[in-house]
């Protein structure tokens, strides 16, 4: 069993106008051990991306005081490519597009670099036609330039196949939701759900109740104003769709300001 843990976590990023650091994480405290699937929602504007990007080792995001361990070893002083062949994934909720590198040469390599010999490639097709039927996605797909000309769901289903091919410790997916049909969701949730295991742990960074429907959580964590401030089951996701974030608030007597302070769970950004 591998273990992700966050202590008392404080970020800041600097003000492109202002060039001050304004802090957003205010003492997040979060704990994820593989086999175990968690979900962290929130309304806009509370930090739950600042929280994946700082984990995945994002430069922009500047950790002012806290750890984030994994497997008891700090891992702040390790580049993205590091984190990554120590076992971390972060699916964005916008890849980004890449000219003149193909999916098939981008995961090949993706794959190689998180292994110490590499994936003979018999072996590597092997997976990846395997792993292309469970998404449901064609031979094509993977002669495509990295993403180029893909639509909001082909992304989609492209970085849960890159994950399936990567195979690591630990899954980041970044509002992989948005913007997805019924049809796409669940086969996007179908590839999820394919990689369960007691070697693998999931943080899923959702808006939408609907997702936990098809991929369902361990934990749901909910950030107002840049900390966790109630862990529950998956029944929580279900209270904040029918009485939001607002309802929550009052509850527990916070005194934050919400983006969307009338807007339900299944509002979107």
């Amino acid at each position: 069993m591998a273990t992700l843990k966050v202590t008392d976590l404080h970020v800041a990023v600097e003000d492109e106008e202002t060039k001050k650091r304004q802090e957003i994480l205010k003492g997040v405290n979060l704990v994820i051990n593989t086999g175990e699937t968690h979900a962290i929602m929130g309304p806009n504007g509370t930090g739950k991306s600042t929280l994946s990007e700082t984990i995945m080792g994002n430069p922009n995001y500047h950790v002012t005081q806290g750890d984030i361990t994994l497997d008891g070893e700090s891992i702040l002083n390790k580049k993205v490519d590091e984190r990554a062949r120590a076992g971390l994934f972060l699916a964005m909720q916008y890849p980004v597009e890449i000219k003149g590198i193909t999916n098939l040469e981008f995961m090949r390599t993706a794959v190689n670099a998180t292994r110490e010999k590499p994936l003979p490639i018999r072996k590597f097709l092997k997976k990846l036609d395997e792993n292309l039927k469970v998404l449901n996605m064609s031979d094509e797909m993977t002669e495509r330039y990295l993403n180029e000309g893909f639509s909001g769901g082909e992304k989609k289903r492209n970085e849960i196949l890159q994950l399936m091919m990567i195979q690591p410790k630990f899954a980041i997916l970044d509002e992989i939701d948005s913007g997805l049909d019924i049809d796409a969701l669940q086969v996007v949730a179908k590839g999820v759900n394919h990689m369960e295991s007691p070697d693998f742990g999931t943080l899923m960074i959702t808006h939408y109740q609907r997702l936990l429907n098809y991929i369902r959580p361990d934990q749901v964590h909910v950030m107002m104003d840049g900390r966790i401030v109630k862990t529950g089951d998956a029944s929580l996701a279900e209270k904040l769709e029918a009485e939001g974030y607002a309802g929550l608030k009052d509850e527990l007597g916070l005194d934050v300001n919400l983006v969307d302070d009338d807007v339900s769970v299944g509002g979107g950004e």
